[in-house]
């Protein structure tokens, strides 16, 4: 049996707004697989408050070995650092924060911005949810017809998504089978076909479950 494996990240992308002493934080949090998807966002964030005093961001990349963070011009240490700080205690992979500043005309101090920016980057964070995803093998495989409804009943009680359903001579069919449960789904399959179908792994990939 194959150990079960995981992969955390942000579920979607998303913006909260807080205000502090006139001054207005605006985050941005978004999932990033990649470093590219990250600098992109932070350009389109940038351009989009071209106007702001401060666009400060942190992301965190496959696992730390990619980190990155930006100041933008605040006091070293009291703005890029903090998102950065906040991205790693979140439980969550790859992930990119932006947090846009607009001054109200007040100073907040080291410890204002430090708090300010923290706070900022943890409620993009949570308006972007977090969601952990199951390694899924992608398999195809060709059954008789009068098979057809045994596999999909087996299926039902099982960890395993049907993508698609041809109908033609036989029925193909491209399922994902979670990691952990495909030494199983690999014996139904034997069962059901008394040996004479042994479905073709095409691929591999992170998902939330069946629907």
């Amino acid at each position: 049996m194959q150990n079960e494996v995981t992969y955390t990240t942000l579920a979607n992308t998303a913006s909260v707004e807080y205000e502090i002493k006139k001054s207005i934080f605006i985050g941005y949090a978004t999932p990033a697989k990649e470093e590219e998807a990250a600098q992109l966002f932070i350009r389109n964030i940038k351009h989009k408050h071209s106007d702001a005093t401060h666009n400060v961001y942190g992301y965190y990349i496959k696992s730390g070995i990619i980190a990155r963070y930006s100041d933008d011009g605040e006091p070293q240490g009291t703005a890029g650092m903090p998102v950065l700080d906040v991205i790693r205690k979140c439980g969550a992979d790859d992930v990119c924060v932006v947090v846009t500043r607009y001054f109200g005309g007040t100073q907040l101090g080291a410890g204002g911005l430090v708090r300010a920016y923290s706070h900022t980057a943890s409620l993009a964070i949570v308006a972007a949810g977090i969601v952990t995803y199951k390694q899924y093998g992608e398999f195809e495989f060709s059954s008789p017809y009068s098979d057809y409804d045994r596999y999909i009943n087996e299926f039902s009680k099982m960890d395993i998504i049907v993508d698609n359903t041809i109908f033609l001579e036989n029925v193909k069919l491209n399922v994902a089978v979670v990691e952990s449960g495909i030494d199983m789904f690999m014996e139904k399959i034997n069962f059901i076909s008394q040996g004479r179908i042994k479905p073709i792994r095409i691929g591999t990939r992170f998902d939330s479950g069946r629907r």
